[in-house]
């Protein structure tokens, strides 16, 4: 495991670099297929062992994202690209997808959005995106998750 970031809150550790793929839509998939790869355009191209490690409640959690693991990348509207940046920035790839999975699997974290939401925020900072960008992105997926997600 190598640190990926560590702070006085979180610490991100992966068995190996990360390596994210784009998905492109080809003629002979079905609408189907289509709509998933427009829906979910990046995969993550290697299985990845993730440790977070909360130190502000002293815990520890580890979990796997698989090899073909499909998400749709930082959810910024288009009203917002000029402020934050495109959803496909390549900035936002690797916080994306440790976001996104936390997201489906609340119990990878014991439920813990507010862990989840320094640790997206911990990514960003660690992909060097601005502490205005990251102040925006940060609460907008907390409100959201809050309000949309019911993840209290």
């Amino acid at each position: 495991m190598f640190c990926w970031y560590s702070d006085k809150k979180a610490g991100i550790f992966f068995n190996e670099m990360p390596l994210v793929g784009v998905r492109y839509s080809i003629p002979s998939m079905t609408k189907y297929e289509k709509k998933s790869v427009e829906r979910y355009p990046f995969i993550c191209r290697k299985g990845l062992k993730v440790c977070l490690k909360d130190y502000e409640k002293s815990r520890y959690y580890e979990f796997k994202i698989p090899k073909g693991y499909c998400y749709d990348g930082a959810s910024v509207p288009r009203l917002f690209w000029r402020i934050i940046g495109s959803n496909t920035d390549n900035k936002f790839l690797i916080p994306a997808l440790i976001h996104d999975v936390l997201c489906e699997h609340h119990e990878y974290i014991n439920n813990d959005r507010a862990f989840s939401t320094n640790v997206f925020s911990a990514l960003l900072k660690s992909s060097d995106i601005n502490s205005f960008k990251r102040f925006l992105m940060k609460n907008s997926v907390a409100f959201y998750q809050t309000i949309f997600c019911k993840w209290r």
